[in-house]
């Protein structure tokens, strides 16, 4: 990562507790509580609440939503707005990252998800991509949300870097509080019996911290649960606003099915697998519901902001026809060029919504509502400081927006409406592939490393929103002044391209 300093992070952050010592006008007199609910590979579908819309912009159901049991996020949906155009990146580690940052994956450089024990470019990644991941001197939401006075705390999956790395501990990145986060990127077990992967499973993938739940009946879900609500107490005992990095296991692989939900889904016409993929999702369900509910009984709804979201399109276990498969009627799923393998779900809302609550005035949220405009993941970072009274130090390069008009319903005018995902790397679903969205339009260049003859893919989201046209060669005009704006997006990042023979292969504008 193009990393900054201590000094020079000790130098802004001194510089942010300055700006903060008055209160602005557009700050509330008490900072607001902020959960972040983030679910690994939980893509748009996998859940009853429709994220898809029709023609006239109301949500539309499709089979999988009929299949899926998630109460809870119907409940936040009522109460907040529901995106339905908001992008990730299409692996875990590139998308938590930009959380943390509110840099696009090639500007911070991690282009891939992070293997623990050793460099994974893959052959023909850069050499010089950022593997290491994030580090002390990394300027962090949650650094600048400590120097506002909050309690920042991490629970589950971190990911943000390799074994024996400073990334490996959410503590060195502005977390007080670390549970149940390190390296890996996946649980070795979702079973208390098994000691979440100690004394079963996948010991290599053993989740740290939770030894006091080791040998009994719980589900790893469930004592992350128990564990948030546990510090969100602790925080309001000290009177602190609290961060909360909800950052579920679930419902990553392995496919360990949940006892507690199997029979809602035993009768249907989906695999063990899927049945199991699904009593995953309702225990993430039964989560939100659970601290929701903590939040409430503690007093704290009115001034308690979530925001739901999944880090990368889906991977359930559903099988792939025509490349139609756990995102249909999106194309593609986790790792894919395509829609399914970068649209999330995106929820906001206040715990307890209250319209003369001070905050909510600050940030109102609409709900029941649906918002068309793309949003991002790039957008949480400048958000959450936005209603927190933090002020991005202005020399730090930031590419996502402010969400604060959106979340109203309205339009933002000011933003623009596109979304880099850069992938110069194999062994996944999709290999060395550069995504753009820029409005209406979707360009998808393959960089073809072994030929170092690209090939590219065109579509009007609009008009063909599940990709079965590439208009590549029917749209010339409009291919070249995609890759004009790829070509410039990727520049303003400073990028690194995939290799061959150590020469990095820049990309090719179709003559």
């Amino acid at each position: 990562m193009r990393s900054i300093s201590p000094l020079f992070v000790l130098f802004l952050l001194f510089c942010l507790g300055f700006q903060c010592c008055g209160v602005k006008k557009s700050e509330p007199a008490t900072p607001p509580n902020i959960i972040l609910f983030l679910i690994d590979d939980m893509g748009l579908m996998d859940t009853s609440v429709p994220f898809l819309t029709d023609a006239a912009g109301q949500p539309k159901a499709y089979p999988l939503n009929d299949f899926y049991m998630t109460p809870n996020m119907e409940k936040l949906a009522t109460q907040g707005i529901r995106f339905t155009n908001f992008y990730a990146h299409s692996v875990c580690s590139p998308s938590r990252t930009s959380i943390l940052t509110g840099q696009n994956s090639a500007r911070h450089g991690v282009t891939n998800w992070i293997r623990s024990e050793s460099d994974n470019r893959t052959a023909y990644g850069p050499s010089a991509w950022n593997w290491k991941g994030l580090t002390k001197a990394s300027l962090t939401l949650p650094k600048l949300l400590q120097a506002r006075g909050y309690k920042t705390i991490h629970v589950g999956k971190a990911h943000f870097g390799p074994f024996d790395s400073e990334g490996e501990d959410p503590l060195n990145l502005g977390f007080d509080v670390n549970i149940a986060g390190s390296s890996i990127g996946q649980p070795g077990s979702y079973l208390g019996t098994e000691g979440f992967g100690h004394t079963g499973g996948n010991k290599s993938r053993a989740v740290p911290g939770l030894e006091k739940y080791h040998g009994q009946d719980i589900f790893l879900t469930e004592a992350l649960t128990l564990e948030a609500n546990a510090a969100i107490t602790a925080a309001h005992k000290e009177r602190r606003p609290f961060f909360l990095n909800m950052s579920h296991y679930a419902v990553h692989a392995p496919f360990y099915s949940d006892a507690r939900f199997a029979a809602h889904y035993k009768n249907s016409a989906y695999s063990d697998q899927a049945q199991a993929y699904a009593t995953l999702i309702e225990g993430m369900d039964k989560s939100l519901g659970d601290i929701m509910q903590h939040i409430k009984d503690l007093g704290l709804g009115e001034n308690t902001l979530i925001l739901f979201l999944g880090d990368n399109g889906s991977d359930a276990p559903l099988p792939i026809m025509n490349d139609y498969s756990s995102a249909s009627p999106l194309k593609g799923k986790k790792g894919n060029h395509w829609e399914g393998g970068m649209r999330v779900p995106f929820i906001a809302a206040w715990a307890t919504p209250d319209v003369k609550n001070k905050n909510q005035q600050l940030l109102p949220i609409s709900q029941g509502a649906v918002q068309i405009q793309l949003g991002t993941i790039l957008d949480i970072f400048p958000t959450i400081n936005r209603m927190s009274g933090v002020q991005t130090p202005p020399a730090y390069p930031l590419d996502g927006f402010d969400l604060h008009q959106q979340f109203s319903g309205k339009y933002n005018q000011n933003r623009d409406l596109m979304f880099l995902n850069h992938f110069p790397h194999g062994d996944h679903r999709s290999n060395y592939f550069t995504s753009l969205v820029q409005a209406d339009w979707k360009l998808v260049y393959h960089y073809h490393p072994e030929s170092n003859q690209p090939s590219y893919e065109l579509f009007h989201l609009k008009d063909d929103p599940f990709e079965s046209k590439n208009l590549a060669d029917t749209q010339p005009e409009r291919l070249k002044a995609m890759m004009q704006a790829l070509t410039n997006e990727l520049a303003d990042k400073q990028a690194l391209f995939p290799e061959k023979d150590k020469h990095p292969l820049k990309l090719i504008i179709p003559k």
